[in-house]
């Protein structure tokens, strides 16, 4: 008798498109897909998918210089400590950074406050060929925007067709969106701040602000949800990954991305001269 194939990560994960979302469901310390052996087993699962990657990213950065525009955009959000910079160093530190474009969006300075939402956002898109990752993102604009109430109800409101059209085009344009929700705890978020504090080299990540932050948890919570509600389409999915454990988080992301890289399938180009003659020639140097 056959084993049954083991279903994709992407579909455990993902959140179906057009349903309402209530986060409080979701277990932020499940590890839905992990292997069998618990931390162990998926941070040498994490290894080994890392090699992969990296033959993968290479195969995608040697297509690019053969016409194919493809490229891959990976977008964490998540509320603070989540883990959005722990996913860069432990997963996109495995990738040639020459073909990876990263980007930590702030709060808008002047000059991108005299454009729209999403000037910054396309100047910061992967070239053909590159993994673009967006460690917080255009979603800032309908999360701090409404949660702080710094710009008006109904232009937020209009952000979310804004975001889907946005996407949509970026879909139609050879972009591959792995939209990521690194869902953490309000107990698990309070331990990560208690460390920072009590760790001299981790106070730079620190501010007294986030505890001010941390009291709009309910806010915050209720703006993800409207997000990952009204922003989930087939052609730019929401994956919730439950952030409580780093490990299962990382094994997690590194495993969607190398199922959409798979899905992908880049290919090396061949090779536009004549191997033979070459060849021949450079034996032939003395």
């Amino acid at each position: 008798m056959r084993n049954k194939p083991a279903r994709k990560l992407q579909e455990l994960l993902r959140l179906p498109p057009g349903e309402r979302v209530d986060l409080s469901r979701y277990d932020a310390r499940a590890t839905p897909g992990a292997p069998d052996g618990g931390k162990q087993a998926a941070q040498a699962a994490a290894d080994r998918m890392g090699k992969q990657l990296a033959r993968l990213q290479e195969r995608l950065w040697a297509a690019a210089t053969a016409g194919d525009h493809r490229r891959v955009l990976l977008v964490l959000q998540g509320m603070d400590t989540s883990g959005k910079g722990g996913t860069v160093k432990h997963v996109i530190g495995q990738l040639n950074p020459s073909g990876c474009r990263i980007t930590a969006f702030k709060a808008p300075t002047e000059e991108e406050r005299e454009h729209d939402f999403l000037w910054r956002v396309r100047r910061a898109l992967p070239e053909p060929g590159e993994i673009g990752i967006f460690d917080r993102s255009h979603y800032e604009d309908v999360l701090i925007a409404r949660v702080r109430h710094l710009a008006r109800p109904a232009e937020v409101g209009s952000r979310y067709g804004l975001i889907n059209d946005f996407e949509r085009s970026l879909a139609e344009d050879g972009v591959t969106l792995v939209k990521c929700f690194l869902h953490l705890s309000y107990d698990e978020q309070r331990r990560r701040l208690l460390r920072r504090l009590d760790r001299p080299d981790k106070h730079w990540k620190f501010a007294p602000g986030d505890i001010d932050e941390r009291a709009l948890w309910p806010d915050y919570q209720a703006a993800y949800e409207l997000a990952l509600e009204r922003c989930a389409a087939p052609y730019a999915p929401w994956y919730l990954v439950p952030a409580d454990r780093k490990w299962y988080r990382d094994w997690a992301i590194s495993r969607l991305l190398l199922e959409r890289l798979r899905d992908l399938d880049p290919r090396y180009p061949e090779a536009d001269f004549d191997v033979a003659d070459c060849r021949e020639r450079l034996l032939k140097q003395t």
